[in-house]
This record gives C-alpha cells, sequence and structure tokens, in this order.
C-alpha cells in the first residue's frame, strides 16, 4: 500500500475541490429554501424551511452534490491518468517489471476516493445550511434559532444515512474511474471518450445508487 499516494490523490481531488462544492452547496441550499419559502409563508409554517433544509441535507443534498463533483473533476482525472498510460503503454511496462497495476494504481485512487467523499459531504452539508439560515433570516428568523430547530428535527439516523451513502458513492466513483481508464482503446480520442463515459456511468449508478438508499429505508421504516 503507497500511502504517500492516498495523501496525493486526496489532496489533488479533495482540497482543490472545496471553492467548487462550497459555492455549489451553498446555491443548492438557497434555492431550496427560497422555492420553499412561498408555501410555507401561505400556511404560517416558515420555520419549518430549516427542517426540510436539514433533513435535505443530511439525507441527500450533501452526498449527491459531493459525488457529482468528484465524478466530475476525480472519476474523470482517474480514467484520464490511467488512460493515458495505457495509450502510452506504461501499464504494460509495469506487468513486466512485476508490479500489478490493480495493486500498484488503482486500489490507491479507490481508497483515496472512499475516505475523501464523506469528508467532501460533510462540508457540502455544511454550506447547504448555511444557505437555507442566510433565506431564513431575511424572514426574521434569528440563527440561533434556526440552530436549535435543525438540531431538535434532524436526528443522528439522519446524518449516519448521509455518511453511508457518501462513502458508497466515492466507492463508486473511484471503481469507474479507473474501470473506465483501463478499458482505454487505442487511438487519439481513446482517452477523450473513456474520461466521458466514466463520468456519465458515475453520475447514473451515483443517482441509481441514492434511490436504492432512500426504497430501501422506506421500507425497512414501514
Amino acid at each position: 500500500m503507497r500511502w504517500p499516494e492516498i495523501r496525493r490523490v486526496i489532496e489533488k481531488a479533495g482540497a482543490n475541490a472545496l471553492p467548487v462544492i462550497s459555492i455549489f452547496s451553498l446555491l443548492v441550499g438557497l434555492v431550496m429554501a427560497l422555492e420553499a419559502a412561498r408555501p410555507m409563508e401561505k400556511l404560517g409554517a416558515e420555520i419549518f424551511i430549516a427542517d426540510m433544509i436539514g433533513f435535505s441535507a443530511f439525507r441527500d443534498i450533501g452526498p449527491l452534490v459531493t459525488a457529482i463533483m468528484l465524478a466530475g473533476r476525480s472519476g474523470s482525472a482517474f480514467a484520464a491518468e490511467l488512460g493515458t498510460m495505457k495509450v502510452n503503454e506504461e501499464l504494460d511496462a509495469l506487468t513486466t517489471m512485476g508490479l500489478n497495476p490493480m495493486q500498484f494504481l488503482v486500489l490507491q485512487r479507490i481508497i483515496a476516493a472512499v475516505l475523501l467523499t464523506p469528508l467532501l459531504t460533510l462540508y457540502a452539508m455544511l454550506m447547504s445550511i448555511v444557505g437555507g439560515i442566510i433565506v431564513m433570516s431575511f424572514f426574521g428568523f434569528p440563527p440561533l434559532m434556526i440552530y436549535h430547530e435543525i438540531v431538535a428535527r434532524v436526528q443522528l439516523h439522519d446524518f449516519i444515512l448521509g455518511m453511508e451513502k457518501s462513502a458508497v458513492f466515492g466507492l463508486i466513483i473511484g471503481g469507474i474511474g479507473c474501470l473506465r481508464g483501463l478499458q482505454t482503446k487505442e487511438g487519439p480520442r481513446a482517452v477523450g471518450v473513456s474520461t466521458t463515459r466514466s463520468v456519465v456511468a458515475s453520475i447514473m449508478l451515483v443517482i441509481l445508487a441514492n434511490t436504492i438508499f432512500s426504497a430501501v429505508e422506506y421500507v425497512l421504516k414501514k
């Protein structure tokens, strides 16, 4: 296990993704709060916007926003790196030297994705909640009141579910990115094709996995 390589991948894919995830999560939280404000205002239940933001941030917004961003940034980077190495016959050279490309290159990237995604998801959760708090502040609700409402309604189970989702999403993104990279064919367009296929397949499988999580939880709670 090459831990320095895992640390390099986490730094490159994680720390550099923070600005994009910050803006995206904040805007999603703002939009959700704004969309819910009008119907809640008609019912005189604006405080329940905090509940909606809390539930959605922990259960869906945080994991999905992070997964989509990482699929576009990190998953595509994995596919491009491994695809370029295959086109340049570097993978064959590693095999000739007695090094297994799966253990030497792929495993580190998958582990890095699984470790990185929950950390970025937690950050995305907080930023989306901040977006909701900004909108609710315009309705006259103090931030401390919003905080207590979210803490009172959102349970530990919701947070754990979001973390479980993020770990699975990280496994999907890392695995698909490396798989598409290893499946790169010959030709000048091969790397670009593999990168595109990696992003599309990762996002589709992430959404499918999220749907399965929701369906299983609904059945178990009946």
